[in-house]
């Protein structure tokens, strides 16, 4: 099979994507400059499939380790791009880290791969890129409006310079996948959703407040027009959304593409509230949850949720579990990792 580099390959998604790959035969190469992940992420990996990835721990931003990289490894046929800085409230904050992180290490990227006799590229891209959207479920043809936030802003660039740079390199073909709301852990409980610090999403943020890391989780504003005032989102099992990225990988690799450059929606087509989360956390975990609920938060929409009709249709491709089963799968590792 083929060699596969995976960037971001020791994080959250990443790591269940190289699971899957691996399960699939291919030989997986990782990038990862650990910033918000950690090495022992390979054993957990390991674990599971039997086998140990190639593993470089390289900054992207360096722009000539990214070109050692490849002279090293010029047998790469496909690339899936998880490297990048995902936090809506932080990007806020600090744009200037999200643009350089997020953007400056895709160009590096695409320059190189487009001195490859053949090239394969998937983005890890996010439903932000449609912003409060006017109509619901949102489709792979619906305007991508105004970010929200640099975050998001960022995912939108990145979506136009893959787009434009397909136009121009005709051994290069790319596929941009727009997902919702990745959450939940490996059935094994060998890999799962770890962040450094302070939580940026909801989940963690539960299932760590729940073990007595964090005192309380704030849910920011009831106060939406949504049926109970949270907003909604569509959350989505890490193990779905890392068998889609093996699945579009396949397509370019097997030229069954459309276009040189296509976008898919990866969610289950169902929105979940806040608090409806907390209610599917406290079924599963049988524990009462301390939150409260405080003013809004800036850069956040309303709702989200995908239309999944063109990915079960071109991709043959869709979730298969549940929210309940992604909280608990959470629940379980995060008991794991605090030895609870």
């Amino acid at each position: 099979m083929s060699k596969i580099l995976v960037t971001g390959g020791l994080g959250f998604i990443g790591s269940h994507t190289v699971v899957e790959l691996q399960k699939e035969g291919h030989e997986v190469v990782i990038i990862d400059d650990l910033s918000n992940s950690s090495e022992k992420v390979l054993d957990g990996i390991t674990a599971i499939t039997g086998i140990t990835p190639i593993f470089e721990k390289i900054d992207l931003k360096e722009k000539a380790d990214v070109e050692a990289f490849f002279k090293k490894h010029s047998d790469v046929k496909g690339v899936i791009h998880f490297a990048a800085s995902k936090a809506v409230g932080e990007s806020v904050e600090n744009p200037l880290l999200y643009y350089e992180n997020n953007i400056g290490t895709l160009v590096y990227l695409l320059k190189e791969l487009k001195n490859l006799p053949e090239a394969n590229f998937i983005f890890s891209s996010s439903c932000t890129v449609y912003g409060q959207a006017d109509e619901l479920p949102i489709t792979e043809n619906a305007p991508v409006k105004p970010a929200e936030s640099p975050y998001g802003n960022t995912k939108q660039i990145g979506e136009e310079i893959i787009k434009d740079t397909c136009k121009v390199v005709p051994t290069l073909n790319a596929i941009a996948l727009r997902y919702f709301n990745p959450i939940g852990a490996h059935e094994s409980v060998e890999i799962g959703e770890l962040p450094l610090g302070v939580p940026l999403n909801l989940v963690p943020f539960i299932t760590q407040t729940a073990a007595g890391i964090r005192e309380q989780l704030s849910v920011f504003g009831d106060d939406y027009p949504t049926p109970d005032g949270t907003c909604i989102r569509d959350y989505i099992h890490v193990v779905d959304l890392a068998k889609a990225h093996v699945v579009a990988l396949e397509r370019l690799l097997q030229k069954k593409n459309k276009d040189s450059y296509e976008t898919f929606n990866l969610g289950t087509g169902k929105g979940s509230s806040v608090l409806e989360v907390v209610r599917s956390f406290e079924k599963v975990s049988g524990e009462k949850l301390n939150y409260k609920i405080v003013e809004r938060r800036e850069g956040d929409v309303i709702s989200a949720y995908a239309d999944t009709k063109k990915a079960k249709d071109e991709l043959g491709w869709q979730t298969e579990l549940s929210l309940d089963d992604a909280i608990l799968s959470a629940w379980t590792w995060e008991k794991k990792v605090r030895g609870l």
